[in-house]
């Protein structure tokens, strides 16, 4: 019999997955609890790893046609001078796009092979030796021989199957919010960052159509809701009052614009399966904007495809090679995360200071 397995989350892991799954000999249910593909527009990269993911499923060209092409970071002043301008360092191969196209990219290589579900979400699992009932929000409960968590940062699969997020995220003490502007940058080829200690506001030019980045330094809040955009706009205001550069501007915008919001985070657990559950992308280990996580959504969804693929009849084996193996890429980003914060948000006027000097040093170069 066609073993059957379902994925929580149409995202980036969720949708690779789906794909090689299905090419796997798996039957593929997706459920996402938005009501259509939609992500948030931040840049990322498909680089390294998930570059090879990309060539097997036939979407490099597609992705390169929805390629940002920034050209270099220019850290400016308060009143917009050049501080810095440092060429961006990536491969040659790399390609950054909003994550919203690679999103709606990898779902229309996908589509054809699994059953996609939208609005509508997992509310509990009941897993046992042969397999898992899910009870769905709207939907009939159902069956499966495997339940994949794939459901990002706030996972769903993982407080049911595994535990609290309380207990499995730690707020890394920055939080960001991007929003578009709705029109060109006034630079079409560079990003600009301008910082405070504790806060940056940065604005890229995407395809035509900017997009600013609120990154700033703060404390965890308890309850914080992750789907209040009301608070996170009071949140994000008072978080920049007094802010110069375009601060003022981006204010006026954030009452009205789409907005992503979410704590910068770093997940992590002992184990990503229990039972017939497993993890992939960031429900399983990441740190949220420092950590690569597209890239390494990707591979990790192939390689779990991979590995289950490849092992049908022992799934416990499957499930613990897929994670040894793609730990190697994951846990190295667990421990360089505060490096990243550091020189993108430095705490403090003297870090600015001497992260401004280095900037020079290599420009000069």
């Amino acid at each position: 019999m066609t073993p059957s397995v379902l994925i929580s989350g149409a995202g980036v892991a969720g949708t690779t997955a789906a794909y090689f799954l299905a090419r796997g000999g798996w039957r593929v249910t997706v459920v996402e609890r938005a009501a259509g593909v939609r992500s948030s527009g931040n840049p990322v990269d498909v680089r390294g790893p998930a570059l090879p993911v990309a060539r097997a499923m036939g979407v490099l060209a597609a992705l390169r046609e929805h390629a940002t092409h920034a050209d270099a970071m220019r850290v400016v002043d308060a009143v917009g001078r050049t501080i810095a301008r440092l060429p961006m360092q990536t491969s040659p191969d790399a390609v950054e796009i909003p994550r919203a196209d690679l999103a709606a990219v990898l779902f229309a290589a996908a589509r054809d092979h699994a059953d996609f579900r939208y609005d509508d979400a997992v509310t509990a699992l009941e897993p046992d030796d042969a397999g898992v009932g899910v009870t769905f929000d709207r939907a009939a409960p159902q069956r499966f021989d495997l339940v994949v968590g794939a459901d990002g940062l706030h996972s769903a699969v993982r407080r049911l199957a595994f535990a609290p997020e309380r207990e499995v995220v730690r707020h890394l003490g920055v939080w960001v919010a991007t929003l578009p502007l709705g029109g060109p940058s006034d630079d079409p080829r560079d990003v600009l960052m301008y910082n405070e200690p504790g806060r940056m506001v940065s604005v890229h030019p995407a395809r035509g159509n900017a997009l600013a980045a609120l990154i700033f330094r703060g404390a965890a809040v308890p309850g914080m809701d992750h789907r209040d955009t009301a608070a996170h706009r009071r949140f994000v205001a008072d978080a920049y009052a007094g802010a110069g550069w375009r601060a003022p501007q981006l204010l006026e915008r954030l009452e009205t614009a789409e907005l992503y919001f979410d704590a910068v985070s770093r997940v992590h657990l002992p184990a990503w399966t229990r039972g017939r559950v497993t993890l992939a992308g960031d429900a399983a280990s990441c740190v949220s904007l420092f950590g690569d996580g597209s890239s390494l959504a990707m591979a990790g969804a192939h390689t779990l495809a991979t590995a289950l693929s490849g092992a049908p009849s022992d799934l416990g084996a499957a499930l613990r090679r897929y994670e040894a193996e793609h730990r190697t890429r994951t846990d190295p980003k667990v421990r360089h995360a505060g490096r990243s914060a550091a020189l993108i948000v430095p705490r403090t006027r003297l870090a600015l200071a001497a992260r401004n000097t280095a900037a020079r040093l290599l420009t000069r170069r």
